[in-house]
């Protein structure tokens, strides 16, 4: 018995030692690699990134916050502010209601919805806004109906909205489905069984379990919602002060030479892009603590 121990032992260890040397490489390799990806890193981000900034405080730091004093830039900023505090929310309910029907449910039609949430990552955004002026602009298919109530849709706050919710809904949707699925039927099946109703197993059960994925969704959608420009620019008509939103800002006052400003209003957005991703990264780190385990104790005290 004591030689099958040992015997098994040393095949564990063996073992053991091929798969380590299979997944390492030589010093030169590693070093090689990393400095490829920090040289890259530096050329592509965080160069870039320093440049936003040292053109924003280019003429000092009362030049840069004059630039947020403008009425369009305030304008900008509270349009891009209710775009997102409208198509975020939208698509949360959205995105909520498409996976939990996805993951947990068989119906006719279910790859068709899974084949339309995933549209907005197939089609180009400045092609969805020139759908939403086709259908809703004067020459449009609604266009007519829509003048003689007098209901503005392109070139007004409604086109950016649609615009915005069109091209963010995968986010959420798309983050919960593979989520959902992963963690099966069976806690829903066993709060049914002990009562609970359908809207009880909901809130009680399915959401807890896919709090930090939906918060994940709800970032990237963010983030999407207040960066978007493609769309937007189509439906928009750049009307200053009414329907730009901090992108479209951005690239008037940088048409116009005004270099300044233009910097200004874009390291805002750099700074919702940080905030984001440390938002993102406290998020990833909360839900890998939620998914591991606690570890078992095996020591056994002398008797």
């Amino acid at each position: 018995m004591a030689r099958t121990i040992t015997l098994r032992t040393t095949s564990r260890s063996a073992a053991t030692s091929v798969a380590q040397g299979a997944t390492l490489e030589s010093p030169w390799v590693r070093w090689t690699l990393t400095s490829i990806a920090i040289v890259f890193l530096g050329l592509f981000l965080f160069m870039p990134l320093a440049v936003v900034f040292v053109s924003a405080f280019g003429k000092g730091i009362a030049a840069y916050f004059a630039s947020f004093r403008e009425p369009d830039a305030l304008a900008a900023i509270r349009l891009t502010l209710l775009a997102a505090g409208i198509a975020v929310p939208m698509n949360l309910v959205f995105g909520v209601a498409a996976a939990w029907a996805i993951a947990k449910f068989e119906f006719i039609g279910k790859s068709l919805l899974i084949t339309l949430i995933d549209l907005p990552f197939s089609v180009s955004p400045v092609v969805s806004g020139l759908v939403y002026v086709l259908i809703f602009g004067l020459q449009g298919l609604l266009g007519p109906w829509l003048r003689a109530h007098d209901i503005k849709i392109i070139f007004a706050v409604p086109g950016i909205v649609l615009a915005t919710i069109f091209v963010t809904f995968p986010f959420v949707a798309r983050e919960l489905i593979p989520l959902i699925q992963a963690q099966g039927n069976d806690e829903e099946e066993a709060a049914l069984t002990l009562g609970a109703s359908g809207w009880q197993t909901f809130f009680r059960v399915t959401l807890p379990n896919v709090k930090w994925g939906l918060v994940y969704g709800v970032i990237i959608c963010n983030a999407r919602a207040m960066g978007e420009f493609g769309a937007v620019s189509v439906v928009s008509g750049h009307i200053r002060g009414l329907t730009n939103t901090m992108p479209l800002h951005i690239e008037i006052l940088y048409n116009e030479y005004q270099f300044v400003p233009a910097f200004a209003v874009a390291s805002l957005l750099a700074l919702l892009a940080l905030l984001t991703l440390v938002v993102k990264s406290v998020v990833e780190w909360k839900s890998q603590q939620d998914l591991k385990e606690p570890e078992e104790d095996w020591s056994v005290e002398p008797a």
